[in-house]
């Protein structure tokens, strides 16, 4: 079946971002500060290390189950559900979501990722004015925002996430996602790989690599802390009684994060669009 116009033009800008994305190059000082933190990290025992990056899979692994079994998740899944069938009134099940045209996927997904960039935003603030309990608890609720924003982007595409072939890629996709943009694009191509050697009919079990976490993706957590440091720092200087400017460092980072995270996660499940047509 061929392309429409509209698929055709979605299409040509995937590939222009694909491309954007292989022909990125760093600057000295983020190459500097790569060889910084691979040589500071290096320190620490080789042991020390894998267990350090086994945890912190396990926990994402943990975190991903726990979402998923959610009711707040179910929620979610009926409404994605119930806004498919505006389009579709016959549709059961997630995987029929497939059937939908690129431009009604496109604008159900839309609405998922507004809302949770929203979510972002509203928890930046809020981190940015509150203790330092509620500062200590932005990396997890922003953990939870974003892996969630991906479980539902997929689900919006017609994957259920609860298979071990679409939780792991799922984990990718948030892993890849959430690495600097310099070093994203070998996070898409070990995506891609995946795709290529899995048949779209065989998309259960998963045969890939299961490690997710390395000393590529330490830069991440970096900066919250560093963001964390920022909003320590600016927490007092108050106007008419609200920490303005820590409100809005938080905010704006999240929001930030949110944004680069949903963007990478909608052109990845745009492909998998493309793929399932046979493009």
């Amino acid at each position: 079946m061929p392309l429409t116009e509209r698929e055709q033009k979605v299409l040509d800008e995937l590939k222009e971002w694909e491309l954007a994305l292989s022909d990125y190059v760093p600057n000295d000082l983020q190459l500097v500060y790569d060889k910084y933190l691979e040589r500071t990290f290096s320190l620490l025992p080789e042991e020390l290390q894998k267990q350090f990056f086994s945890n912190f899979d396990n926990w994402l692994f943990h975190l991903h189950s726990l979402i998923q079994g959610s009711q707040l998740q179910a929620d979610a899944k009926e409404r994605i559900l119930s806004a498919g069938r505006v389009f579709n009134p016959e549709m059961e099940s997630i995987g029929e979501m497939k059937n939908l045209n690129l431009e009604q996927i496109q604008y159900i997904v839309d609405q998922q990722i507004a809302r949770h960039r929203l979510y972002s935003f509203v928890q930046g603030g809020i981190s940015g004015s509150g203790g330092n309990l509620v500062l200590g608890a932005d990396i997890p609720a922003m953990a939870v925002i974003n892996l969630r924003a991906v479980q539902l982007i997929a689900m919006a595409y017609g994957y259920e996430i609860n298979t071990p072939f679409e939780m792991m890629t799922a984990l990718k996709v948030f892993h890849a996602s959430m690495m600097p943009k310099r070093m994203q694009y070998s996070g898409w191509n070990e995506l891609m790989d995946d795709l290529k050697q899995a048949d779209e009919n065989e998309f259960y079990f998963y045969d890939g690599k299961e490690e997710l976490t390395d000393v590529t993706w330490i830069e991440q957590p970096i900066n919250q802390i560093m963001k964390g440091i920022a909003i320590m720092m600016f927490r007092k200087k108050k106007l008419e009684g609200l920490p303005i400017i820590s409100m809005g460092i938080g905010a704006t980072s999240n929001y930030q994060l949110t944004r680069k995270v949903t963007e990478f996660a909608h052109k990845y499940y745009q492909m998998r669009y493309f793929v399932h047509r046979g493009v």
